[in-house]
């Protein structure tokens, strides 16, 4: 080599030198060789990650329930009549025996005044029988009249005895009908709906309103056959709104021993305390039937997703020092809060990705969040 020139510059080595008509350029940096720069392994996807916990769940299924009232009173009249006045509003609370309203009595009250007058005439020759009784039996003693006198003295005496005994049994049974022209409440509870008017004429069948007594209600649940066979008595059964809230919590006091041919139901009863008067009569309500309870893992709703109808979620698996996102099929129950109840697919204590699932693929390698 002929002339040569040799310079630094900021950590890197220039060599310049001629020869034969050439120039050579030699550049070398204080990284090192190239081999150091090793290509590195792809990025984990940042993800983050809860631990699948174990709690007490309910294997339970919801069924549609009507509410009717145990303390229910249907009022219709025991007497035919016009209404002539109503004392009663709808909503009302009423006492045993407050009069709700008046079916007119003109004609029970004629009725019952015709019957008293022919019992006072009744009572008249009742009077006059016993009196010529008496004179005929005065008569026999001193030997004046036969005997056959005196038996027929006795005999009318018996028998107006008789006619006025059964007119005072109807007029007893006349003045009892006149009261049913009141009709009153037979319980405490509160009025329903009133739809008679004043002036309506009234029979035997017609419904002048109801009486119920709040907060004490039975729910009937109609539950499919084929699960009647996994029905007991005193089974937990929750009454639960729209929103899932539990309003009241029984068990079950009847199961029918039949089946309704025409929905293949059987007839479940509970009572249900309404204490705080959140439920009404003739209400549909959900039911939610208590089959069991085990001890199971939840995951959240957010981490399962669903395809083609089958449920499934990552799961965070060790590999070589690093993790891996596995997709699990799982078999889901109940959601109890935020949660699903898993049936199978994943056990208590399992890393479960909660977050940027829509980014991952089986074996895909994760990293996660702090």
């Amino acid at each position: 080599m002929g002339k040569g020139a040799f310079k630094t510059l900021r950590g890197c080595v220039w060599v310049v030198g001629a020869h034969v008509g050439s120039i050579v350029l030699v550049v070398g940096c204080g990284r090192g060789p190239a081999k150091d720069a090793q290509a590195q392994g792809p990025a984990g996807i940042p993800v983050r990650i809860e631990v699948a916990r174990s709690v007490t769940v309910d294997d339970t299924t919801e069924y549609v329930a009507t509410l009717k009232s145990r303390g229910s009173a249907v009022i219709m009249p025991e007497v035919e009549g016009k209404i002539t006045q109503i004392f009663v509003h709808s909503g009302q609370h009423v006492s045993a025996g407050t009069p709700i309203l008046q079916i007119d009595p003109a004609k029970q009250q004629a009725t019952v005044k015709s019957q008293q007058d022919t019992r006072a005439a009744r009572l008249a020759n009742l009077e006059y029988a016993r009196q010529q009784y008496e004179r005929v039996r005065g008569l026999y003693a001193t030997g004046i009249t036969s005997k056959q006198d005196l038996d027929q003295a006795r005999s009318a005496l018996d028998a107006a005895q008789a006619e006025v005994e059964s007119l005072e049994a109807q007029v007893s049974e006349e003045q009892v009908q006149l009261r049913y022209y009141r009709v009153t409440a037979p319980t405490d509870g509160i009025i329903g709906d009133v739809p008679v008017h004043v002036g309506d004429r009234v029979t035997a069948s017609t419904m002048l309103t109801t009486v119920d007594k709040p907060g004490s209600l039975e729910a009937y649940v109609s539950v499919p056959v084929e699960r009647a066979a996994q029905l007991r008595r005193d089974m937990p059964i929750q009454i639960v709104d729209s929103g899932g809230t539990v309003l009241a919590e029984s068990r079950i006091g009847f199961i029918s021993p039949q089946v309704d041919d025409k929905t293949q139901t059987v007839l479940v009863k509970t009572r249900v305390q309404d204490d705080k008067r959140l439920l009404r009569p003739a209400q549909f309500i959900r039911a939610r039937v208590v089959w069991a309870t085990h001890e199971g893992p939840v995951v959240p709703v957010l981490a399962v997703s669903r395809v083609g109808g089958q449920h499934f979620a990552f799961v965070a698996e060790g590999k070589d020092g690093s993790l891996v996102a596995r997709q699990r099929p799982l078999r889901v129950g109940e959601i109890v809060g935020n949660d699903y109840v898993v049936l199978d697919g994943i056990r208590p204590g399992e890393r479960i990705i909660v977050s940027g699932t829509q980014f991952l693929v089986d074996g895909a390698p994760v990293s996660p969040q702090t």
